[in-house]
């Protein structure tokens, strides 16, 4: 199969289209061609007039380890063009980035998750190049998640760097797929093209999502494989509590939680009462780390690891998100007066719980919360919500 950037390398139509323009490009560590050559460095190497480049969040080298750790303008030291930060003192593009270009590349892997701020980049600049006139093409990429849709809508009013719009929690979408929503969605008049791929069958296993046969590179520090990407839809709520996420571990947002202080053989034993169906599609294991950072750094942590992989994992039956709810209430009921939610600044909100910010709103927190609440109430809104969501946007599909 054939990614965005690789038929754009390949087809000679495609290269015409850019001759007399100049190309900017937006990528990370993981915008690399079939080969690995970085999408920056295969771009100049055939001709196309890059006048500038663009780092998302975690930055063009991908070297930033944390969220709110920002990057700064720099010149690239080969080529000699202005690298712009979009995660430093601007979050969307401004005028004079705008100026550096005719026509902004986007080659950004995703992880099909809400949460994961390339998306909000994608919609920022489609924003901006709308007001400049200036033309977007997405060079398109799989989403290792795969098609399934999971989640409560984004409410109104709940908009964030982490939230872009009313989407669920795990959205099913490719960024070029994403990019047809954002236009609609926000009756965005802009010039718009998706270079999509060759051959990416998004239900087809092994990889369910992910080709196989191509090489994993991390598209931020944290995004280390695709077990990882499958179960970031759920583990990401993590960065809204006190339980770690595995951040100063090799293993980061691979596990349900860790504390000093919760025994999660009991966790596992209560989540299997509580609600036995949500734990469908993969397997958890106990097991121990001590973070060499971030919080509970130095500390003999218990926790849960999620394996979404091998044969232990079933594509149609995962259910990330119901799976690290499920955690959450089985640490609530357990232990009551727990302070499982974090109260700090998450991604510059300053007014609102960080899990809100990272739930677009309050519906999961509260129900982990209320002593009487069941799996069927939560069940319910993400049931009604992922319908929704997958009516909206069956029409977009190029897949």
């Amino acid at each position: 199969m054939k990614f965005g950037i690789d038929r754009l390398l390949a087809e000679q139509d495609l290269q015409d289209a850019l001759k007399g323009r100049r190309v900017a490009l937006v990528a990370h560590p993981a915008s690399v061609t079939a080969d690995l050559t970085h999408s920056l460095d295969a771009l100049i190497a055939a001709g196309i007039n890059v006048t500038s480049a663009f780092g998302p969040q975690h930055g063009l080298k991908g070297d930033k380890q944390d969220n709110m750790v920002e990057t700064e303008d720099e010149v690239d030291a080969t080529y000699g063009i202005p690298i712009f930060s979009l995660y430093g003192e601007v979050r969307r593009p401004t005028d004079a980035m705008m100026d550096s270009s005719d026509v902004f590349l986007f080659d950004l892997q995703d992880l099909g998750c809400r949460i994961y701020t390339f998306v909000t980049t994608l919609l920022y600049l489609l924003e901006e190049a709308a007001k400049h006139g200036k033309e977007v093409w997405v060079l398109d990429r799989p989403n290792p998640a795969g098609r399934p849709v999971e989640g409560t809508l984004l409410l109104p009013g709940q908009e964030s760097f982490v939230g872009a719009g009313p989407m669920p929690m795990r959205h099913g979408l490719t960024m070029g797929e994403m990019g047809l929503w954002f236009i609609r969605h926000c009756d965005l008049d802009v010039q718009y093209r998706v270079i999509t791929m060759h051959y990416w069958l998004p239900e087809a296993g092994p990889g369910f999502g992910w080709p196989m046969d191509r090489i994993w590179i991390n598209p931020s520090p944290n995004a280390a494989n695709l077990n990882m990407a499958r179960t970031y839809a759920g583990t990401v709520m993590l960065e809204g509590t006190t339980l770690s996420e595995g951040r100063g571990t090799t293993r980061p947002l691979e596990v349900l939680f860790g504390t000093p202080d919760i025994d999660a053989k009991a966790v596992l034993v209560e989540m299997e009462r509580f609600a036995p169906d949500w734990l469908a599609g993969c397997a958890l294991r106990e097991c121990w780390f001590t973070p060499t950072f971030h919080k509970h750094e130095g500390e003999l942590c218990s926790g849960l690891m999620v394996h979404s992989e091998g044969p232990f994992y079933d594509h149609n039956t995962f259910r990330p998100w119901r799976l690290q709810a499920l955690a959450f209430k089985a640490i609530r009921n357990l232990h009551p007066d727990y302070p499982i939610w974090r109260d700090f600044p998450y991604e510059y909100e300053f007014d609102r719980l960080a899990i809100d910010v990272i739930n677009g709103g309050p519906a999961l927190r509260e129900w982990v919360d209320d002593p009487s609440s069941l799996p069927a109430d939560l069940d319910k809104l993400a049931t009604i919500d992922e319908a929704k969501w997958r009516e909206e946007v069956t029409d977009l599909l190029f897949y």
